[in-house]
């Protein structure tokens, strides 16, 4: 009989969001009713439309597959060129990074699990808590850890805890030898932000214990504040020691159009297990070619346009109107008299529970009571006990009805 990777059976419970479908789904039963006035504020999945620059270049696109001259079978694995050079002229001018620093994939989800391929057994990893389960679940499922306690927590790895006290941004560990670092800002799930002196911090700290970090930057164009970097890049020495992982998922409605790209500056390395020091982008590219046959040519079309004028246009009054959701919800729950941090760089607002409820209690009340879907901050870890998350991925008629709700159900 087949051996499986027993690794798996350590991931108890379902992961977090399908869990959620779960109990909705058991609610909607229950309940058919309710269906129709259910409102989703759990998952950050995108609601508007894609926009028009981005559709009018994948039909183009699709055109052009329908003729001999223009049809195009593989693409190149790390991505054309078209698009590589688009993001480095809008996102990363200035900063030393070329356009052969970037692999173009189909989600910033996958590479975060993805990279760990080119990581060998043994590192000692630290992820924040709360975080985003996939950074747990994929080092799980990789053999980087034991078992879960009954909080939650595995074994193995390092938890650095994100506190209303630290404003959700973890302090520098003290005495603790950390070799990959996972860092997520703006912050999925809590909206929170690291300011540039923080971020410098961390990129000093990874140099000194020659650590690298993994930057998920994929809520960046939701940045409001001056003082909040949009590219780990901008902060000196992190070419040295970080890997960036953006996504079009967010900001231009890509998160079932699919299309993402993570940058491996050249000059990081790693080392084999006989001290030698080897390049981490040649091994991301051995492995991304090997696995990967590269985002479909009129998706990476329908991404170049994010960066036309018109693209540009129409994207800033998407990230305009869920930042306007995002302040309305951050309104609502204050007004009832509940803590709140994010929604002011990133599209999510993090909510303390009221006393006496905790995580999935209030999942629970916001469901029956109020027909509106949340996220427990308890399914991110154990200090997300306490806590909610509501999205600001939604139309702004939902959202006003929402915050409506909030102040009728919990005030």
């Amino acid at each position: 009989m087949a051996r499986i990777n027993d690794n798996f059976l350590k991931l108890k419970a379902g992961y977090l969001f399908p869990e959620i479908g779960r109990r909705v789904s058991a609610f909607t039963e229950a309940n058919p009713e309710a269906v129709k006035n259910l409102i989703r504020c759990g998952i950050g999945d995108v609601t508007e439309p894609l926009p028009e620059a981005c559709r009018k270049a994948m039909h183009d696109a699709v055109d052009e597959q329908g003729k001999s001259e223009t049809f195009r079978g593989y693409g190149p694995e790390q991505g054309y060129e078209f698009l590589r050079d688009a993001i480095i002229e809008n996102q990363f001018t200035g900063l030393g990074i070329s356009a052969d620093e970037i692999f173009i994939s189909d989600g910033s989800k996958c590479d975060t699990g993805n990279i760990l391929d080119i990581f060998g057994p043994g590192n000692r990893i630290a992820i924040t808590d709360p975080v985003y389960p996939v950074y747990v679940d994929t080092n799980v499922m990789s053999g980087n850890t034991g078992e879960a306690d009954e909080n939650g927590a595995f074994d193995g790895l390092v938890y650095l805890p994100c506190t209303a006290e630290n404003n959700f941004v973890p302090a520098i560990p003290e005495g603790e030898k950390i070799d990959l670092i996972y860092l997520c800002y703006p912050n999925n799930p809590t909206g929170g932000s690291a300011t540039r002196e923080q971020l410098a911090a961390w990129v000093a700290f990874a140099r000194e214990n020659d650590a690298i970090i993994f930057y998920d930057a994929a809520y960046e164009a939701f940045i409001q504040e001056e003082d909040v970097p949009r590219s780990i890049f901008e902060i000196e020495g992190a070419k040295d020691c970080a890997i960036e992982f953006r996504s079009f998922s967010k900001n231009g409605g890509f998160t079932g159009t699919r299309c993402a790209y993570t940058i491996i500056p050249k000059q990081l390395t790693g080392q084999d297990a006989d001290g030698n020091e080897q390049a981490i982008h040649s091994l991301w590219s051995r492995r991304h070619s090997t696995k990967f046959n590269g985002a479909s040519y009129p998706v990476q079309r329908a991404a170049a346009a994010v960066f036309s004028e018109e693209g540009k246009a129409q994207v800033s009054k998407l990230v305009t109107g869920y930042m306007g959701n995002a302040k309305l919800l951050r309104e609502a729950c204050e007004k009832i008299g509940l803590s709140v941090w994010g929604g002011i760089n990133a599209p999510y607002v993090w909510v303390g529970c009221p006393e006496g409820v905790d995580s999935w209690g209030m999942f629970d009340r916001m469901l029956n009571e109020a027909n509106v879907v949340i996220t427990p901050g308890s399914g991110f870890g154990a200090a997300g006990e306490g806590y909610f998350r509501i999205s600001a991925f939604n139309s702004r008629a939902n959202v006003e009805e929402v915050c409506r709700r909030i102040e009728e159900n919990l005030g």
